[in-house]
């Protein structure tokens, strides 16, 4: 027997940065988000060896443990074992499993494309198609953050776990009390094919840990720094008029919103831009594109662009120029999944 899982990765439109708990749980988020054809992978192969062997190759990383109640070790695939540590725990009567598990992603770690929490959701969806788990979809997301955010005490926001468990283009708010309300935007048709036709991204080369980035956001946020609070506030303000926007049709507000909130991203902490990338943001606009921003916290990974279909050819043309990589991905629908293989 085996299981596969896999959970979509997300590309962050507006309000990101607003998912973080120092800001919600004080002034609520809100982010806009959608999933794109690109994931992340897992396979659980039981086995009676009693053994845990976690394997990723993208990463060129195998470790392997006795089937411990509780893996303590300091590894390199952390996100495995701190899933693994819960659903023994809270799921399976703290008895030790014996299994054999692979994982890799479509996009590297530091991509902006929410690759860790992707991963870490799919790892998840994988443990509950294997062991018949009673979990739903918000289940799935906030145990996902739970993990990361309390278990493992890792920095970050809230929206990349529920991108990838629900899947979609979704306009979540969080609260204080840690609700969370996901809202699925029910998009004609036309709307996401002229989305698809006008985004473009480009790796800019650079692997950045958002960490770093993300707590310079949270120190700002607990000193009421002025400057980064007045742009938390507009990001928040730009999801919804971004929401809007999309619903309508209305391509130059979206447009003019993606712009918005970079703008307004670049002051929230120092790190989410430099040099380097101020100069690749000025050289898309002057081949090709409208607007543009970082996905994900900043600082390195993805860029997002968005152009006019007609000078999607030159855009692409310039940015391959540079090196790097462009993609022009498609949107998905649905969220993680998994299923059973029995005869392999």
């Amino acid at each position: 027997m085996m299981v596969r899982a896999k959970a979509p990765l997300r590309l962050g439109l507006a309000g990101g940065g607003t998912d973080i708990a120092a800001y919600y749980s004080i002034y609520g988020g809100n982010v806009l988000n959608a999933t794109v054809d690109m994931y992340a992978y897992c396979i659980i192969e039981p086995n009676d060896e009693r053994k845990i062997v976690f394997k990723a190759p993208d990463l060129d990383v195998i470790e392997e443990y006795l089937p411990e109640e509780k893996i303590t070790h300091q590894n390199v695939l952390a996100l495995h074992s701190g899933v693994y540590n819960r659903i023994v725990s809270d799921y399976n009567k703290h008895k030790p499993l014996s299994f054999t598990m692979t994982t890799y992603s479509d996009a590297p770690a530091g991509s902006g494309l929410g690759s860790s929490s992707t991963m870490v959701v799919a790892v998840i969806k994988a443990f509950v198609e294997w062991l018949n788990l009673p979990l739903g979809e918000y289940d799935i997301a906030s145990l996902a953050y739970k993990i990361e955010r309390e278990d493992l005490k890792l920095s970050g926001g809230k929206q990349d776990q529920y991108a990838a468990t629900f899947g979609g283009f979704n306009f979540m708010e969080f609260y204080n009390d840690e609700r969370v309300i996901v809202n699925p935007l029910r998009l004609k048709r036309w709307i996401r094919n002229e989305l698809e036709a006008s985004l473009v991204l480009y790796y800019t080369g650079i692997s950045r840990e958002s960490s770093n980035i993300i707590n310079q956001q949270i120190e700002n946020t607990n000193k009421k720094n002025k400057v980064s609070m007045d742009n938390m506030h507009e990001l928040k303000k730009q999801a919804v008029f971004m929401k809007e926007a999309l619903l309508k049709g209305d391509m130059k507000s979206f447009s003019g919103c993606l712009l918005n909130g970079w703008l307004a991203k670049k002051k929230i902490a120092d790190a989410i831009t430099n040099p380097f990338l101020d100069e690749l943001y000025q050289y898309a606009l002057d081949n090709g594109a409208e607007s543009a921003k970082i996905s994900g916290a900043g600082g390195g990974g993805f860029m997002m662009l968005y152009c006019d279909p007609r000078r999607r050819v030159q855009l692409v043309r310039a940015l391959k120029s540079r090196g790097g990589v462009v993609l022009t991905p498609s949107f998905t629908e649905i969220g993680t999944q998994a299923w059973t293989i029995f005869n392999r």
